[in-house]
């Protein structure tokens, strides 16, 4: 068969850690401050929200957030009730 998408693609699933980033990002606090909340470094809150971009096929974090809420991946009220 030459069809490679067989009907449905795979869900995307986020780790709890991406989750975590995620949802901290889009409060409005940088790496910097998400990295210092979390007790790891700078580095690796940028390598969880690179993972996060890539899954989601997104550039940015507002696109992260739109994409991450339409898939019920974080919930929009907790994060918008911090912006």
């Amino acid at each position: 068969m030459s069809n490679t998408h067989f009907g449905q693609e795979e869900p995307i699933k986020l780790t709890k850690r991406e989750i975590e980033v995620l949802t901290l990002v889009i409060e409005g606090r940088s790496s910097k401050e998400v990295a210092d909340m979390l007790y790891v470094s700078k580095r690796t809150v940028d390598f969880h929200l690179a993972n996060v971009y890539d899954k989601l096929q997104v550039t940015n974090r507002m696109q992260a957030f739109r994409r991450a809420a339409h898939l019920g991946l974080i919930s929009m009220e907790n994060s918008l009730a911090e912006v």
